[in-house]
């Protein structure tokens, strides 16, 4: 990352859509949840694929679920920090870093929708559910499939960096 963009407009912040868009689709799609099913209802869509309510007190894969509550505040902390600090970094890079900014979008759309639902109810609100058999793949939500997406963005970008041509960055 070089110096910011003079005009936010030019900077990532220009993606901030992305993680509008992810918060308001999560939480449109909770709240769906919260009125049409009773805890652990389920509806089969495919022969591997349920809407399944289920509650998430911890964070992937229901870690910390049992720890006392502590971990809700904890995760609230960690959303908040990472969307910060990931808004920080959208002003500093161009609107034209496709892939970093798409990927830092998801994650704070994410992050925030999971956050509201810390927030609002204690737990997370989870109906995504795979299974092949007997085997389930523990359910997530749209915001835990943005986050999912954003950080194999993030690793991808890791090895092979978005680049954006100087000439582009020249204001006319």
């Amino acid at each position: 990352m070089s110096t910011a963009p003079l005009n936010w407009k030019d900077s990532g912040l220009r993606w901030y859509w992305v993680a509008v868009f992810v918060f308001i689709a999560d939480q449109l799609s909770k709240q769906w949840v919260l009125n049409t099913f009773e805890l652990y209802d389920s509806i089969q869509l495919l022969p591997f694929f349920n809407f399944t309510y289920v509650r998430n007190y911890g964070a992937a894969f229901s870690f910390l679920s049992d720890a006392g509550g502590w971990q809700r505040w904890f995760f609230a902390v960690v959303a908040i920090g990472f969307s910060t600090i990931l808004t920080i970094w959208l002003r500093k890079q161009s609107h034209q870093m496709l892939r970093t900014n798409l990927a830092y979008t998801l994650v704070i759309g994410g992050a925030l929708g999971n956050l509201v639902d810390r927030l609002m109810h204690g737990f997370v609100v989870d109906f995504i559910d795979f299974y092949w058999n007997t085997s389930h793949y523990p359910a997530f939500n749209i915001a835990d499939s943005a986050i999912f997406i954003g950080a194999v963005l993030i690793i991808w970008e890791a090895f092979k960096p978005d680049v954006v041509n100087a000439e582009q960055e020249q204001p006319k």
